[in-house]
């Protein structure tokens, strides 16, 4: 049974929070050159915007919505962009498929940019930069600061031979690793950034594209 909140839709939809982890499907449609509806939302929308659970019920950003009546929904960020690069890959080349050699690696940093980069920093956001009034988990906060510069050591490994992550490009990879540096810069994670890791956001981030995704939502930015 298809969500009663969710009506007939030609062009996918986005829902949307500045500088979350929708930013990734963002950054993506634009790379990829997609005509999209998007909804801007302020952080976080589960209570910032009326009946949002009711349309997801798990309350969080992104949410997409796809197909003709709305009959593919996703919450995943990773998942939503590699499903467009495999979806809408003729519009750009943005992906590796099963028959190229370095279609694991692809693979791997894709799954490697929330499960290894990401989990880390959601912890730091919670105790540190959204700590509630009298909250003790500072603690919780710098184990968390710690585990992510250990999860920095393969990445800053591999950028010391490679501009890109995957077959010397630019690929839906960049997107999901990009991302979580770029969440990095806004928890001042990136202090413990190598040189070749701040060179590879700087041109990732200097992509017009990214710049794009970057600005739409500004006015509603929980880190200002």
């Amino acid at each position: 049974m298809k969500n009663s909140l969710v009506t007939a839709k030609v062009k996918p939809k986005l829902w949307h929070c500045y500088n979350s982890r929708s930013l990734r499907v963002l950054w993506a449609l634009e790379e990829l050159g997609i005509d999209y509806d998007i909804e801007t939302m302020a952080f976080p929308p589960r209570y910032t915007v009326e009946k949002y659970k009711e349309l997801n019920s798990l309350g969080t950003v992104p949410f997409f919505v796809d197909g003709e009546n709305g009959e593919i929904q996703m919450t995943e960020s990773v998942a939503i962009c590699h499903y467009l690069g495999e979806k809408y890959h003729s519009k750009n080349n943005l992906i590796l498929s099963v028959v190229d050699s370095g279609y694991g690696d692809y693979l791997n940093w894709l799954y490697h940019s929330d499960a290894t980069l990401t989990f880390p920093q959601t912890l730091v956001l919670r105790y540190r930069a959204f700590a509630a009034k009298g909250c003790t988990q500072q603690q919780t906060a710098d184990d968390y600061d710690a585990w992510f510069v250990a999860r920095l050591t393969r990445l800053s490994e591999h950028l010391l031979h490679h501009d890109y992550l995957c077959a010397e490009r630019f690929t839906i990879a960049d997107i999901a690793i990009g991302f979580s540096l770029h969440l990095a810069t806004l928890l001042q994670l990136d202090r413990h950034f190598s040189p070749q890791i701040s060179a590879y956001l700087m041109r990732l981030k200097n992509r017009p594209k990214f710049q794009r995704a970057q600005a739409i939502g500004k006015e509603l930015d929980p880190f200002s």
